[in-house]
């Protein structure tokens, strides 16, 4: 007998195992000390030494192993940011607020803006009727097959890998968070321009002591291969061939968190830098648990080691995603389109 949305997430909800869940909640300012620490040190440590050997006339293969290394710790920073968006990485609001406007200078992202259409992610993700705030533009096949000519070409442009993962996190990151959208409140447009004159100074500082031209030798493939990174992670995590998605009236919140995010299991190194985020079907159902108690919550927890599990080699298939297939209940390429016409 299927079991509709409201019981599923009465049953789950009333479930000990999800009301032990809390306990996992709480913010631990030692760890949060800890992670900022051992990643703010290597991330200064870093663009000081990129900044001697620009300055110093040295080649500049030098920065290609030290570039990538600064993104991972850039994207660790914007999890540090996430999750005080959330509330959850340390005590005090003040303190997840005045920590996150930090994190957001540092990644090129206005914390009150961002942190309310992030909100917005969470409140919608896999509704059908939803969709278009804070998530990457998904068409369902019938909606491709009944989209005008332009729309269908606009669409194949944006989900291409070379668009949708390196030009277009760079231009997400670096321009569009610098503009006010429609949906911005009063906080939300003060956080882009406090984040916008933030960042001037920066470059302004930077260009009396290190150089404009360094800065932007360092700067610029920094944040492209950290929001390349940032942008990948979100999409796999949401974008697997059996991920769930359902129209408004069938929507199930505990269904969207465990059947419509993924457990992305990295190499430890990797889990490291992407901030436990990969363990993501845990955040969705419980967006304040902070990610330095993820790992524990998920070891600890037999009910939630059944969620999606990816890797990174079959990662790589949901590249060839596109389209969400209602009838069939999962994403599909749009190789599948001239498939069903033979």
């Amino acid at each position: 007998m299927s079991v509709s949305p409201g019981e599923l997430k009465t049953q789950v909800v009333q479930a000990p195992w999800y009301r032990g869940l809390s306990q996992y909640e709480k913010p631990d300012p030692r760890k949060a000390v800890g992670q900022i620490i051992n990643t703010f040190v290597p991330f200064v440590g870093l663009w000081a030494l990129m900044v001697w050997i620009v300055n110093s006339h040295h080649s500049l293969w030098y920065l290609c192993p030290l570039i990538p290394i600064t993104a991972g710790l850039t994207v660790r920073i914007f999890i540090f940011q996430h999750d005080c968006g959330h509330g959850s990485y340390l005590p005090s609001h003040s303190a997840n607020r005045f920590l996150g406007y930090i994190c957001g200078v540092l990644t090129f992202t206005p914390f009150d803006d961002w942190k309310h259409e992030h909100a917005a992610h969470h409140a919608m993700a896999q509704d059908l009727e939803r969709r278009g705030i804070g998530d990457i533009k998904t068409l369902t096949l019938e909606e491709y097959r009944d989209a005008g000519l332009s729309e269908k070409l606009f669409y194949r442009l944006f989900r291409h890998p070379f668009l949708l993962f390196l030009v277009g996190p760079t231009i997400q990151f670096v321009i569009a968070h610098r503009f006010i959208h429609k949906r911005s409140g009063k906080r939300e447009r003060q956080s882009v321009w406090i984040t916008n004159f933030a960042l001037l100074a920066v470059v302004l500082l930077a260009s009396v002591t290190i150089g404009f031209k360094t800065y932007l030798l360092i700067q610029l493939p920094v944040i492209a291969v950290a929001a390349s990174l940032g942008v990948w992670l979100f999409y796999v995590q949401h974008q697997y061939e059996d991920v769930y998605w359902a129209h408004h009236p069938e929507w199930d919140p505990i269904r969207a968190a465990l059947e419509g995010s993924s457990y992305y299991r990295l190499p430890k190194v990797l889990q490291w830098f992407s901030g436990n985020i990969g363990l993501h079907h845990i955040h969705h159902l419980r967006p304040r648990i902070p990610n330095y108690n993820l790992q524990k919550c998920y070891d600890e927890v037999p009910e939630l080691r059944n969620a999606r599990t990816l890797t990174l080699m079959n990662s790589l298939k949901c590249i060839g995603y596109h389209l969400w297939d209602e009838k069939n209940r999962e994403m599909v390429s749009f190789r599948s389109l001239r498939t069903q016409r033979q």
